[in-house]
């Protein structure tokens, strides 16, 4: 009898998606198993449900395209969160681009599209801890993110974003220090 796919192992699923007659049904379960992780981990960074569709369709694409050549040096989950961080970087980076031709910077950018969601209330804990996530600076907003919401080890976070442990740890240790007045101070 099958396994069910969130209990099938990822070496399985790799191994089966490099069979060419398992390829669609082990790319189907691969992508059942994690994107709705990958749909928070780019939502969280880039605020907005039609852009974090846009980056999860292209990340989805890369990893068809990339998955048979997967050497599996590392956790498959790792590899598929840090080509959802590359491409969620790379669309910042662009967007970054696009607004400095505008009067307002980029962290103006994300602060307005964030006041800009449905429900907003400045007073609410959920959305002054949204605020003072993107009050952060790039990378220390990625590591808490990883760290809070996805609980993800300083290990496998060091493979994907290829820094020392004690560098994010130490990244971490400033975010968090820096939301916490952030949110005591507003």
């Amino acid at each position: 009898m099958p396994e069910p796919e969130d209990q099938m192992s990822d070496h399985l699923l790799v191994a089966a998606f490099k069979n060419e007659q398992l390829r669609e049904v082990s790319y189907t379960r691969i992508v059942r198993k994690y994107q709705e992780r990958l749909y928070w981990h780019i939502r969280r960074m880039v605020l907005d449900h039609e852009d974090t569709n846009d980056i999860l369709q292209n990340v989805l694409i890369k990893v068809w395209k990339n998955l048979a050549e997967f050497r599996e040096e590392s956790n498959l989950y790792t590899w598929l969160y840090r080509i959802a961080t590359n491409e969620t970087l790379t669309w910042i980076e662009q967007k970054k681009k696009h607004i400095s031709v505008s009067l307002s910077g980029s962290e103006d950018f994300f602060a307005e599209r964030l006041t800009a969601q449905k429900g907003f209330d400045a007073q609410k804990t959920e959305w002054k801890l949204q605020q003072a996530i993107q009050s952060l600076p790039e990378k220390q907003r990625l590591v808490f993110n990883l760290r809070y919401y996805d609980e993800m080890p300083y290990e496998q976070m060091s493979e994907m974003l290829g820094t020392s442990e004690g560098a994010l740890k130490a990244s971490y240790h400033h975010a968090v220090k820096k939301v916490e007045a952030f949110i005591l101070n507003n």
